[in-house]
């Protein structure tokens, strides 16, 4: 009478294990889900449903073929659900968040493939052990595993060649690559294929199996230090030594290129119609390569320009060189009329001035370039013809900016009268153009007029009262006099010793 009691009751009791599986099994995932990050997919769903439908079979006592199916299944789902765990309490928290190492989606993925081989073979060992199903399901499946065999060839030979790239690891995320003539950065190392992106934001997707047969340069290894080169043509004309400092001059100045190691200039090459030259820099972030590849041939042109060397094309030279002269001209005008207004050359006459400004030359400077620098020897003063500059002092460590220079206005005299170090430094605002008038041609301009000195003299005395404040703080008239004469004497002293008079 109880067995049939339970007779009748199995089909409810079936029922309640059905509901109660899959809500315990919901309820656990979600529980792992929300405080763990367990991250289970669409496809638990799947494996509460199977593993409740399961559970239900049991109960009901059901002996069919087809449970053993549902049983299959259900180990397949739970390798998903194995592999979930494992990604979140072993590659998540022990490795990435505990011992702090970016573990690669490769090995995550190669990880995941065993885990689900091995359920595989489990179900084919198990679920599947009388001989004839198997051969059955080897016979049936024959035909299309040798198709897919052949369909993913390319994909198992892309597969193998990322487990030897990991193994070897000649590359990580965040390394800068050269594969053949592409420059990238890895961002993700997959079963098959490496992402690459360029320093335009391109991705490059490339095969394993392509990398692994080609030469890989790894930027970034074993440090991120390393050299890129840059190639230069310069008329034939112009002597090899001048050429190296002025590029690397240009090379040091450029922003982003290391001052440890120098960089280091090469004659490569004696071309069709110049000589080539290649500068070797040092950088340590590839990222940045097209930045300072403009940084340098900015300064080439502006520091070219100054020293009047010429990259060989021959109409583009002739129409700057025209251009040049016209500027040269209209320059010269500019600065005889700056010159006339400064006090220190008044009793210059127009041939004077004239013979100063003929031999004076003309110099570009760019942007942030500095004109002067405080400290540094000079023995030349400058007109500011276009543009505009900053001036700065140094005061403990730190640079303070004091003043600014327009078109039209001098700096640098003291330097050119005395010999002073420079007081300041001036650096270019916006490309600048200006004229440097040096010392053996202001010492011819005051040998033909002597009469100059005293002059000279007195106007730089009184200038460094004023600088000094002794003018505004003198209580006495005749005590005023007394230092000015003594500064003015000091002063014909130091000119007429500096300019050999």
């Amino acid at each position: 009478m109880f067995q049939a009691l339970l007779e009748t009751q199995k089909p409810l009791m079936t029922f309640v294990v059905f509901l109660s599986t899959y809500f315990i099994a919901l309820t656990l995932g979600r529980l792992l889900k929300r405080r763990a990050g367990v991250r289970f997919g669409v496809l638990f769903q799947f494996f509460c449903l199977t593993l409740a439908f399961y559970a239900a079979l049991s109960v009901y006592g059901v002996e069919t073929t087809w449970r053993g199916h549902v049983g299959s299944l259900l180990v397949l789902l739970g390798a998903g659900v194995v592999v979930a765990l494992v990604d979140r309490y072993i590659w998540d928290h022990y490795y990435e968040r505990r011992r702090q190492m970016v573990i690669p989606r490769l090995l995550r993925d190669s990880v995941a493939l065993l885990i689900f081989l091995i359920a595989l073979l489990l179900v084919l060992s198990i679920g599947y052990h009388a001989e004839t199903q198997l051969k059955g399901l080897l016979a049936g499946s024959g035909v299309v595993a040798i198709i897919l065999g052949f369909a993913a060839q390319n994909l198992l030979s892309g597969i193998l060649a990322g487990l030897s790239l990991q193994i070897g690891r000649p590359y990580k995320l965040g390394d800068w690559l050269k594969v053949g003539e592409q420059y990238g950065e890895v961002v993700e190392i997959n079963w098959g294929s490496t992402r690459l992106r360029t320093n335009d934001a391109i991705h490059l997707e490339i095969p394993n199996n392509e990398i692994v047969r080609q030469t890989i340069v790894n930027l970034h290894y074993p440090t991120s230090l390393h050299a890129m080169r840059i190639r230069v043509g310069v008329d034939y004309a112009t002597a090899p030594n001048r050429v190296k400092d002025a590029l690397l001059r240009a090379a040091t100045q450029a922003t982003g290129v290391l001052s440890e190691p120098v960089p280091k200039i090469f004659l490569v090459d004696f071309a069709d119609s110049a000589i080539t030259y290649e500068i070797k820099f040092w950088m340590n972030n590839h990222a940045q390569f097209n930045d300072i590849c403009d940084a340098i041939r900015t300064n080439i042109w502006y520091e070219f320009k100054r020293r009047k060397l010429n990259i060989p094309f021959p109409i583009r030279t002739l129409q700057i060189e025209r251009k040049a002269r016209a500027a040269a001209g209209d320059g010269q005008a500019e600065a005889r009329m700056i010159l006339r207004r400064e006090a220190l050359f008044s009793c210059l006459g127009d041939e004077e001035i004239d013979l100063l400004l003929k031999e004076a030359e003309a110099n570009h400077f760019g942007r942030g370039e500095a004109i002067i620098e405080e400290g540094t020897d000079g023995d030349s003063m400058f007109i500011l013809l276009r543009g505009s500059a900053q001036v700065s002092v140094s005061k403990n460590g730190s640079s303070i900016r004091v003043g600014a220079l327009r078109q039209g206005d001098c700096f640098g005299e003291m330097s050119l009268l005395t010999g002073e170090k420079r007081t300041a430094t001036v650096r270019a605002e916006k490309d600048c153009e200006v004229l440097e008038i040096s010392k053996p041609f202001m010492a011819e301009v005051l040998r033909s007029s002597p009469e100059c000195l005293n002059q000279v003299s007195a106007l730089l005395a009184h200038r460094k009262m004023e600088t000094e404040g002794i003018v505004k703080e003198a209580t006495r008239p005749d005590e005023e006099d007394d230092r000015e004469r003594e500064y003015a004497a000091s002063f014909l002293k130091r000119l007429r010793s500096f300019f050999e008079l």
